[in-house]
């Protein structure tokens, strides 16, 4: 990877680790679910009227839109309404990678093998000691909704992976017009008409002013300029070259939440997150068998001059967690696959 690409992939963590108190910000005023449909409206009406549908069936689409949009976010934001810190938020969501691996072992029958299955373990158990600790210290309740939401981003990958669309960009805006209505229609029942009024009619005053300035981040952003930019580095690089980048994104979450809110990571949890961050860096790490010698010069004398085939390159599912915005292009984590480049 080149230097400036580098750099760019330095620059995609950033806006997907400040996403996170953001987000934060902008639910000072919106409730979740209508964060959550404000958030996917402001993406679907350029998308529907610019950005052509991506060649797959409509139900694939849908599927990624509800995991991905209504699922994920739906309980992140839910979670963090009810108390989860921006910082914690962004380790918990280290989950989705596990489960990833996991529900791709089940649904699309994808082996899991003994680094994976390794990684995973020691993931869940850092984030067991995350959820065994909050209950002593805190609610735990917020930690459970993160969680949920982590599962939705797993499922939402594994969707993104059957969908194969040919242009991931444009499946991640296009699921943006499946969580509007729903949301909308779930935040008038369970929010109630009086709180999005006095949302709406209050929107354009000086208290309200952070949170449309997280809002915007969120889509502009975290969502456009994020996944532009980490969609432009997959098709350019093998995802085992670039997701390792992703688990930049707590780290850069756990400070920006620290600078903005003050919120001093506690002891306990930072440690189990940093080993939920590497236990899912281990599973993701590709490891290349070395051949004999005599199958390495079979193998020489029939590449062809000039370059050689890349075998067993680990293929990643991009996530999008809060931190990173809409969904299919995100960062918070890495499930790998394996595969062969072409």
């Amino acid at each position: 990877m080149s230097p400036r690409d580098r750099l760019l992939a330095l620059v995609v963590a950033v806006c997907w680790g400040v996403n996170f108190p953001m987000t934060a910000l902008a639910l000072e005023h919106f409730p979740p679910f209508l964060l959550v449909a404000v958030r996917f409206a402001l993406l679907a009406v350029p998308t529907l009227l610019l950005v052509p549908r991506p060649a797959i069936p409509w139900p694939r689409l849908l599927m990624v839109g509800f995991a991905l949009g209504i699922l994920q976010f739906g309980f992140l934001y839910l979670g963090m309404e009810a108390g989860m810190p921006s910082g914690l938020a962004s380790l918990v969501l280290q989950a989705s990678a596990p489960f990833t691996v996991v529900i791709a072992g089940i649904w699309l029958r994808e082996r899991i093998t003994r680094r994976q299955a390794i990684g995973i373990g020691v993931a869940v158990l850092a984030l067991a000691v995350i959820a065994v600790h909050r209950s002593q210290v805190a609610a735990l309740l917020p930690v459970v909704l993160c969680l949920c939401a982590a599962l939705g981003w797993a499922l939402g990958n594994v969707a993104v992976r059957r969908a194969a669309a040919p242009n991931p960009l444009h499946l991640t805006l296009w699921m943006s017009v499946v969580p509007p209505i729903p949301m909308l229609a779930l935040s008038f029942v369970v929010e109630g008409p009086e709180r999005i009024g006095q949302t709406f009619a209050t929107l354009f005053t000086l208290d309200a002013l952070p949170s449309i300035v997280g809002l915007l981040y969120v889509v502009l952003v975290a969502t456009v300029l994020g996944y532009g930019l980490w969609t432009r580095l997959l098709a350019t690089y093998p995802s085992s070259t670039v997701a390792p980048f992703s688990m930049l994104v707590p780290v850069i979450g756990v400070l920006a939440s620290w600078l903005a809110f003050d919120e001093v990571p506690d002891v306990v949890e930072l440690v189990a997150g940093v080993v939920v961050v590497g236990g899912v860096l281990y599973a993701s790490r590709v490891v290349r068998a070395v051949p004999e010698r005599g199958a390495r010069s079979a193998a020489d004398s029939e590449a062809p001059a000039g370059g050689a085939a890349e075998v067993g390159t680990a293929g990643v599912v991009p996530q999008g967690g809060a931190g990173t915005g809409a969904a299919t292009g995100a960062a918070a984590g890495a499930a790998p696959e394996a595969g062969v480049r072409r």
